[in-house]
């Protein structure tokens, strides 16, 4: 039952064996779905993420992508601890936020919305200002699009040993990350995102050494990171509140469809066709993209306005009767539009949506 295509950041389109799987009950208490479910998938998160999975570990919590940052950041920066924050975009603005709210001390790095975060930049902060501790960043700022140069950053962070926090929203899946090798220690992404699944709930994998030094520094008690793994840990996947049990059903099909596909190479392969085809029919009809193309994404992408009287709304409303929903532009530089690029479609979806906006232009 698909009324449109979602070619946005999340949520997005799932298969129907993903939405078949939402068709059961569970009970919170019962070791089919504790140790049967939740710590399978908290098992393949890790695997996923790291070469030495033996040294990183994966909290399920409660919500959207944002309470899982919150918990992140409020659990693992203590009040003596010092934040810099490296932002371009809505997302690591919202860090800020946070950490305004928490009332860390806390510095955020500010780059423009369409230019990547710069590592030399944090090197040289970081060298100037010892007392920082920890330092965090979005992967894939989906405001535009931008992929912002993990690698380059953790190479930074690490050399000057502080703790590296990355929200890998809407990568972590969908383009491949070893935490091991970057020597990241918290890396938080969401259910609705890479992996495929429905929206209501996110997950932080971590390395055990550091969040073992989290006990007691929590400011909330839903968002107790240390708290909610301590009890997974202990009770075997069990949840301090009530889990949103049939999403997380379906996020375990997710994961199991993720390594039919040929696991995250193969996913990041097909996201980046889906890319390059919108790129190459919106570029045939005049379209220019907002970002340079060496920091794109294969995740999200971000297009100008054809013209000062483009009627994004209309736009908009024709393509959703066609069977495609798009987002729309979040930055005050310039009008824009974004497709995303993630989700069960593939490149001759892209194919039939840039024909589809050639007929609606015409």
């Amino acid at each position: 039952m698909r009324p449109y295509l979602l070619l946005t950041p999340g949520p997005l389109t799932t298969t129907d064996t993903v939405k078949e799987a939402m068709m059961s009950d569970w009970c919170t208490w019962d070791e089919d779905y504790n140790i049967g479910i939740v710590e399978q998938i908290r098992g393949q998160l890790v695997e996923l993420a790291a070469t030495r999975p033996d040294e990183y570990t994966a909290v399920l919590m409660q919500g959207s992508g944002t309470f899982c940052v919150e918990a992140t950041l409020g659990t693992a920066v203590k009040p003596t601890d010092k934040l810099l924050v490296a932002a371009n975009g809505a997302y690591g603005k919202r860090m800020g936020v946070i950490a305004d709210y928490y009332h860390l001390d806390c510095q955020v790095m500010k780059f423009e919305e369409t230019e990547a975060v710069d590592p030399a930049r944090i090197d040289a902060y970081l060298t100037e200002h010892g007392d920082v501790t920890h330092v965090s960043e979005v992967h894939c700022e989906t405001t535009t699009g931008v992929l912002n140069p993990l690698k380059e950053i953790a190479e930074v962070v690490k050399r000057h040993g502080k703790v590296l926090i990355v929200d890998a929203m809407s990568s972590f899946g969908g383009v491949p990350i070893d935490m091991t090798e970057l020597g990241i220690d918290f890396m938080i992404s969401s259910a609705n995102k890479c992996i495929q699944g429905v929206p209501d709930f996110g997950f932080v994998i971590a390395r055990r050494s550091a969040l073992e030094q989290c006990e007691g520094v929590a400011r909330s008690l839903s968002l107790d990171l240390y708290d909610q793994w301590r009890t997974m840990e202990d009770g075997h996947g069990k949840w301090r509140f009530t889990s949103p049990t049939h999403v997380v059903r379906a996020f375990m099909q997710a994961l199991a469809e993720l390594k039919e596909e040929g696991g995250i190479a193969a996913r990041h392969a097909r996201y980046a066709e889906n890319h390059s085809r919108l790129v190459a029919g919106m570029r045939s009809m005049g379209f220019r993209t907002l970002l340079p193309d060496e920091v794109q994404s294969p995740i999200i992408t971000s297009f100008h306005y054809p013209s000062a009287d483009f009627d994004f709304k209309a736009f908009y409303t024709k393509l959703k009767a066609k069977g495609f929903v798009i987002y729309p532009g979040k930055i005050s530089q310039a009008d824009t539009f974004r497709i995303g690029n993630i989700g069960d479609v593939f490149p001759n979806d892209f194919n039939r949506l840039t024909e589809t906006i050639r007929g609606i232009i015409a």
